[in-house]
């Protein structure tokens, strides 16, 4: 657990929306939601569980199954949400590296992040409004310092940026251990690493 983000410290910092860039625990992201009673965001990381609902067949007298993922929380993940004015989307998953769910290849992602633009630019017809958060788990492609190939991150993302220029990217997913990343911009929008945690004015 973040030290920045528990406990009195936790209380002190009074956020008004909290987003993860996924691998935190669904348990964590619950603790956090219930403390705070502030909207929380997040995509899934590669270490996270498939978020994919199974294939049932639905009949009247069933229960409705419960969405896949932490209480209280909203997967953006291929999806636009709108939260105190402010128009945020998301891509988890990262570079397919091994077996397992929440992992793409460039030629996946391109797809993902296609389909994500057609909803985004939907929706903006509808209230005339950009994207303004764009929450990742990986990465834009050729991050300073991501040298091994489950890290370099997408090239799609960049085609998001090109197109709709968002404020603010945040990413995860690479992890630091113990530096702070310094920021960076690409074509006018703020790119940061939040791992372990940061505070973001918008």
């Amino acid at each position: 657990m973040p030290d920045f983000l528990s406990g009195d410290r936790l209380q002190t910092t009074r956020p008004d929306l909290i987003v993860s860039c996924g691998d935190l625990s669904f348990d964590y992201l619950e603790y956090l939601v219930s403390s705070l009673n502030v909207p929380l965001l997040y995509v899934p990381g590669n270490h996270d569980a498939s978020l994919k609902r199974a294939d049932t067949t639905w009949t009247p007298l069933q229960q409705e199954v419960p969405a896949p993922g932490p209480e209280g929380c909203e997967n953006v993940d291929g999806r636009v949400s709108e939260v105190h004015g402010l128009r945020v989307a998301g891509l988890g998953g990262s570079l397919r590296y091994k077996p397992g769910p929440n992992q793409y290849t460039q030629a996946q992602m391109r797809w993902r992040a296609i389909n994500l633009e057609v909803r985004i630019r939907l929706k903006r017809l509808r209230s005339g409004r950009k994207l303004d958060v764009l929450v990742t788990h990986a990465p834009p492609f050729e991050l300073p310092g991501a040298e091994d190939a489950a890290h370099v991150g997408f090239v799609a993302f960049h085609r998001i940026i090109s197109d709709l220029r968002p404020l603010l990217l945040v990413h995860g997913h690479v992890h630091p251990y113990g530096r702070t990343r310094p920021e960076r911009r690409i074509d006018g929008t703020r790119i940061v690493n939040v791992i372990p945690s940061r505070l973001i004015e918008l």
